[in-house]
């Protein structure tokens, strides 16, 4: 692919999540066309559906997660501070909207496609390496998982509606209070399952 080509590819898929973020999946080709500054012929030479269009904002969404995840972890002091800085980037709103327009596809759209499936047993295997070493480190709780983890950022930043009104209006503040109870000597540890 020429390197034009590649960099327009680029543009739209980032214009793409910008405007999913901003209006959902059923946003206009155009508008995301106008917003990569590339013509509406040139978005459909690319992405002859919005099938395919969205099922590579679900990649982009993916492979931003694990950068973000490996970038927590390379710019923080410890294990700890990584988890803290990695929930709070993905609980800020533009974000937050991004992972809320995409939850409501069939898995097949997005979930289910080899790329998405491949980056994220990647990024959850990763998550997990930085959980434990933060266990390890004495600084979380040996009682929460990364799957604990992951619950919490799917409820709050995918599924909003399903929060009462103060906490949908501010996720990242409620995620912030219960990462708050998952350090280490923080609260009384959860009953075994």
């Amino acid at each position: 692919m020429r390197a034009d080509a590649r960099r327009n590819l680029g543009k739209i898929v980032e214009a793409a999540a910008e405007v999913v973020a901003e209006r959902g999946v059923g946003a206009p080709m155009e508008a995301i066309a106008k917003r990569a500054g590339v013509g509406v012929g040139t978005l459909y030479r690319r992405f002859p559906d919005r099938d395919a269009l969205i099922a590579a904002v679900g990649d982009h969404y993916i492979h931003t997660m694990a950068d973000a995840l490996d970038a927590a972890d390379r710019g923080s002091a410890d294990a700890w501070s990584a988890i803290w800085d990695f929930v709070c980037w993905v609980a800020e709103p533009g974000r937050a909207a991004l992972s809320t327009a995409l939850a409501v596809l069939p898995d097949e759209v997005i979930a289910r496609r080899a790329e998405f499936a491949r980056v994220r047993a990647r990024w959850e295997e990763r998550f997990d390496q930085v959980v434990r070493r933060a266990q390890a480190e004495g600084t979380m709780r040996r009682d929460v998982g990364v799957q604990d983890l992951i619950h919490l950022l799917n409820v709050f930043t995918c599924h909003p509606e399903d929060l009462p009104a103060p906490v949908a209006a501010d996720p990242g503040r409620y995620l912030r209070l219960m990462l708050d109870g998952m350090k280490a000597g923080a609260a009384t540890p959860a009953p075994s399952r």
